[in-house]
Parts: structure tokens; C-alpha cells; sequence
């Protein structure tokens, strides 16, 4: 615990370990020696160490101080939201690849997989808090697959609005994005692809871990050529299946 704690008040204050053992007059070596957990430091030196981070030193062996750079949200449902700061206290946007997809499912209420996260920020966001995920597949065209959806955090399910876009995380369905239909009433939401080929269904409102509403997206490729692609597929497959049901007759 120690030793995790000294690595991690040393790089938040952007020293290097020379510098820190310069101003605790103590050799290089021996600093490094205590982030690896090889030395010790004595009372004296948790004495010093403690008054340079303004840290107690109890807190320096018991707890996970890099913890205080994650904050939870919790909402009605006791739905758990673990956020993770930059050096200027604003929220970071972690990205979840569609790789780490089904590591997000398991322990997206664990903060130390959220720190883990790849970042990444964009300036002058309304107030909130943002996730990205990259989406696959053609169920939401003209979105490409490998587009990344900037979403808002949303912490009460009856607030979702009809004909919205949403980011939407199940145990069982995965992390899908869809159009919503709410039916506060009822406590379920209806998810509907933009494209027809996949018919909508019904999702309980107690089956939903996370839902994230679109803010907006990063697209790494030609979406027309995509959508272009998509069809010119579409219509191949139809002549396909045409000429086997004629084969048939």
C-alpha cells in the first residue's frame, strides 16, 4: 500500500524520483527503493513524507490514495458510475473499444478498471458525464461501424426522450446503440435500429446496468462509401436469394 501510495503522490505532484529525494535529502536509490517496496522508511522519514504531500501517514499505509482521483455517482436504482479526473479536476472521457467490450460488462463499476481506460477529452462539453464507445455492425447506418459515440451519462431512466439515440448496456444484450422509445409506465424501453433489417424489441428497465445518451461521434471513415457499400451488399444478397428461390420453383 505504501509503496503504490508514494509512486502515485510522487508522479500527481510531476516530480521525478531525483527531485523528491533532493528535497527529502535522501539519495535517489533510496526513494526508488521505497516505490518498489524493497526499503522501508523509518518514523522520521513518514513524518517528512507525510508533511510534503499533506497526507497522514495512517492514510499513507492503509488506504489507496490514487482512489481520491475517482469519484462515484450513484442514482436511484443504485446504479454505480465510477469517474476518473485529470490534473485540472474535470471529468475524463474514457473510450471502451469494442476489444474491451466485454471486460465493460464485467467491471465497469470497478473504479480501477475505469482508471485504466484509455482518455481522451474534448473542450467545452456541457456539464455531465461522458463515456465513449465504438460501435460495429449496420443496425444504425448511416453511423459506420468503428465510429466512436461521445455519450452523456444518464442517471434517472424516466428522463430518456423518445426518438433519441442511445448507448445502452445490458448483462445479456451487451453494449448496443439504438433509438429508444420510453415507456416510463410500463418501466421497459423499446430499442429500434435505424436500419429496418433489424426489428425493435423491448428492454426491462431492471435489465439496464448503464445508458449513456449520443452527444455526439468520431467517424475514421467515408460514411456515404460505407453506406454506398452497405446497400450495393443489400441488394447482391437479394438477387441472391431471388435466384435460389427461383432454383426451387
Amino acid at each position: 500500500m505504501l509503496a503504490n501510495n508514494l509512486q502515485f503522490l510522487r508522479r500527481k505532484a510531476g516530480l521525478s524520483q531525483q527531485e523528491l529525494a533532493d528535497h527529502l535529502s535522501i539519495p535517489r536509490t533510496t526513494w526508488s527503493g521505497y516505490e518498489l517496496g524493497k526499503v522501508e522508511p523509518n518514523i522520521t522519514m513518514l513524518q517528512k513524507i507525510s508533511s510534503h504531500f499533506d497526507q497522514p501517514i495512517d492514510r499513507l499505509l492503509t488506504e489507496r490514495i490514487d482512489f481520491d482521483d475517482l469519484e462515484i455517482a450513484r442514482d436511484a436504482n443504485v446504479r454505480v458510475l465510477a469517474i476518473t479526473m485529470d490534473q485540472n479536476e474535470n471529468e475524463n472521457i474514457e473510450l471502451v473499444s469494442s476489444k474491451a467490450a466485454a471486460g465493460y460488462l464485467d467491471q465497469f463499476q470497478d473504479p480501477e478498471y475505469i482508471r485504466d481506460l484509455p482518455k481522451m477529452s474534448i473542450p467545452n462539453l456541457p456539464s455531465g458525464s461522458y463515456r465513449a464507445f465504438e460501435i460495429n455492425g449496420d443496425s444504425m447506418l448511416p453511423m459506420p461501424s468503428g465510429s466512436l459515440v461521445i455519450s452523456k451519462y444518464v442517471e434517472t431512466l424516466r428522463d430518456l426522450k423518445d426518438d433519441k439515440t442511445y448507448i445502452i448496456i445490458t448483462e445479456n444484450g451487451g453494449i448496443v446503440y439504438k433509438r429508444i422509445k420510453n415507456h416510463p409506465d410500463q418501466e421497459s424501453i423499446t430499442a429500434i435500429s435505424d436500419n429496418e433489417i433489424y426489428p425493435p424489441y423491448l428492454i426491462p428497465y431492471d435489465e439496464i446496468r448503464e445508458i449513456w445518451r449520443y452527444h455526439a461521434h468520431v467517424v475514421f471513415s467515408d460514411a456515404r462509401q460505407q453506406n454506398v457499400d452497405w446497400l450495393q451488399e443489400t441488394v447482391l444478397d437479394m438477387q441472391r436469394k431471388l435466384s435460389q428461390m427461383e432454383k426451387k420453383m
